[in-house]
C-alpha cells in the first residue's frame, strides 16, 4: 500500500511539473507574441509617420480674393483668417501626391497632383484652408468631406460621395453640389442658396435667405427655421420625403404637392383662390399663413411631405 502511495504521489509531481512547464512556455510565447505585435504596430506607425508630409502655403491677398481648392481623395475645411492672409496646411499621405499652388494676383489655385499608382488611400491630402473674411472659395473633392464655416465671401463645395457642412455664414451665395454624399447647412443668415443633388440627403436648420433652393432626384430634405421674411424658397426631390418643420408665427405664402405621395399639414392657412393645379385632399394644398412674407414651394412625384409645427 505505502509503494502505490508513493508511485501516485510521484505521477501526480510529475504530471504537475510538466503543467508547470507547458504554462511557463506558453507564458513565454504569449508574451513573445505581444512583443511581437506591439514591435509591428511601431513599425507601422513609424512608416506612416515617415510617409505623412506636412507642408504650409503662405499667401497675401487684397479684398475679395478667389480661391479654388480641388482635392481628388480627402477632406478640405475652409476657416476665417485675421487680416489678408491665406494659409493653406496640408497633409500629405505619401509621395504618391503632390500639392501644386500658384497666385495670379487676386486668385489662387490649389490642385492635388496625383502620381502614378496613386489611389483613395495614398493620394489622400488633407486640407485647412483659412481665408480672409470677404474672400470667395471654392473647393473640390470626391469623398470630402468638405466643410466652410464662418465666413463673408461665396462658397462653392462640389464632390461626388463628400459629405458637404456648411455652417455660421452670412450675406453670401452658398452652392453646392453633390452625387451622394449628405449635405448639411446651418445657421446660414441673408444667403443665395442653391444645392443640388442626386440622391444625398439634405438637412437646412436656421437657414434663411433672398433664395434659397434645393433640388434632389431621390434624396429626402429636411428644413427646420422659420423660411425668414420675403424670401422665395424651393424644397423639391423627385422621389424623397419632404419635411419642413416651422414655428407657429411663420409668415408664409406655401404650396404644396406631391403627385403620389401623401402631404401632411399641421397649420391652419387661407386657402388661395387660384393655382396652377388642381387641389387634392392628402396630396396637395396651397394657402397663405400669417402675412405670407415668403413664398414657399414643397415638390415631389412620389414622395411624402410634410409641414409640421415647431
Amino acid at each position: 500500500m505505502v509503494l502505490c502511495h508513493n508511485v501516485r504521489h510521484w505521477e501526480l509531481r510529475e504530471v504537475c511539473r510538466r503543467q508547470m512547464e507547458e504554462s511557463l512556455f506558453m507564458g513565454s510565447m504569449q508574451r513573445a507574441v505581444r512583443a511581437g505585435l506591439i514591435f509591428l504596430f511601431l513599425v507601422c506607425v513609424a512608416i506612416a509617420a515617415i510617409a505623412e508630409t506636412k507642408k504650409e502655403y503662405r499667401f497675401t491677398v487684397g479684398p475679395k480674393a478667389s480661391i479654388s481648392v480641388l482635392n481628388q481623395y480627402g477632406p478640405v475645411t475652409a476657416k476665417p483668417s485675421a487680416g489678408n492672409q491665406v494659409v493653406v496646411t496640408a497633409i500629405l499621405r505619401s509621395d504618391k501626391v503632390e500639392v501644386d499652388h500658384d497666385q495670379s494676383g487676386n486668385r489662387i489655385g490649389i490642385k492635388s497632383h496625383l502620381l502614378a499608382g496613386a489611389n483613395a488611400e495614398n493620394g489622400r491630402v488633407d486640407y485647412e484652408v483659412l481665408i480672409p473674411a470677404d474672400a470667395s472659395i471654392t473647393m473640390h473633392s470626391l469623398t470630402g468631406p468638405l466643410r466652410a464655416e464662418k465666413l463673408g465671401g461665396d462658397v462653392t463645395l462640389e464632390g461626388a460621395g463628400a459629405l458637404v457642412d456648411v455652417r455660421e455664414i452670412s450675406n453670401a451665395h452658398v452652392h453646392v453640389k453633390t452625387m451622394n454624399g449628405p449635405v448639411k447647412l446651418t445657421n446660414i443668415q441673408q444667403g443665395h442658396v442653391e444645392i443640388s443633388s442626386v440622391s444625398g440627403d439634405v438637412t437646412l436648420s436656421s437657414v434663411s435667405g433672398p433664395l434659397v433652393q434645393v433640388s434632389s432626384t431621390s434624396g429626402k430634405i429636411h428644413y427646420d427655421g422659420d423660411f425668414g421674411s420675403g424670401g422665395e424658397y424651393s424644397l423639391i426631390s423627385h422621389t424623397g420625403d419632404i419635411d419642413a418643420t416651422i414655428p407657429t408665427d411663420a409668415s408664409v405664402d406655401v404650396t404644396a404637392r406631391s403627385v403620389r405621395g401623401q402631404v401632411e399639414n399641421d397649420f391652419p392657412f387661407q386657402p388661395k383662390k387660384h393655382t396652377t393645379f388642381p387641389v387634392v385632399a392628402g396630396s396637395s394644398f396651397a394657402g397663405t399663413i400669417g402675412k405670407a412674407a415668403s413664398s414657399v414651394v414643397l415638390r415631389t412625384f412620389s414622395g411624402k411631405i410634410r409641414l409640421k409645427k415647431r
